[in-house]
């Protein structure tokens, strides 16, 4: 098992520091539109949850590439995009299923998360812990935490609405 990030929506408070400091270490400014890792605010949870790209083993951002543009990092695994050779199609954040490959407005170019060369600057930011670098499989935070989210839009449903699933 390689490191990964670990996301844990539970302790994260929406402070937003992972996304300046993935801003700053990314593109030398403290901007968070040009973060590659965003905190969703989840209203119906009153909670947050920090989310970037789950450097996917089917890397379907990789596989829609036309000119091979996205790459595997051979030192850390990252999928990083080889800016050099990105034509701006877009077809990668077309295919992310999970919305995280971005466009950078200044230069039309493709933009995802490249683990800062094996030290994450949002995992080092983050004052509660709830982004770790760990020996973790990629994404495995991920059911639990949607499990959780199901089961407490169940329970919100109306008694005579039934669920969502039929």
């Amino acid at each position: 098992m390689s490191q990964s990030l670990k996301i844990i929506p539970d302790k994260c408070t929406g402070c937003m520091q992972c996304e300046l400091a993935c801003s700053w270490v990314q593109t030398g400014m403290f901007q968070p539109s040009r973060a590659v890792i965003r905190v969703n605010d989840l209203d119906e949870e009153a909670s947050y949850a920090p989310f970037t790209c789950f450097q996917c083993d089917e890397a379907w951002c990789m596989q829609a590439c036309p000119v091979n543009a996205i790459a595997i990092d051979p030192v850390h695994g990252a999928k990083i995009v080889l800016e050099q050779t990105c034509v701006g199609c877009h077809l990668c954040t077309i295919a992310c299923p999970f919305g995280t490959v971005f466009t950078l407005p200044q230069t039309d170019k493709a933009s995802k998360c490249n683990l800062c060369g094996g030290q994450p600057a949002c995992a080092t930011a983050c004052p509660t812990g709830a982004i770790e670098w760990t020996q973790a499989k990629s994404g495995e935070w991920l059911q639990p935490w949607g499990e959780k989210v199901e089961r407490r839009f169940e329970e919100a449903l109306p008694v005579a609405g039934g669920s969502h699933a039929s």
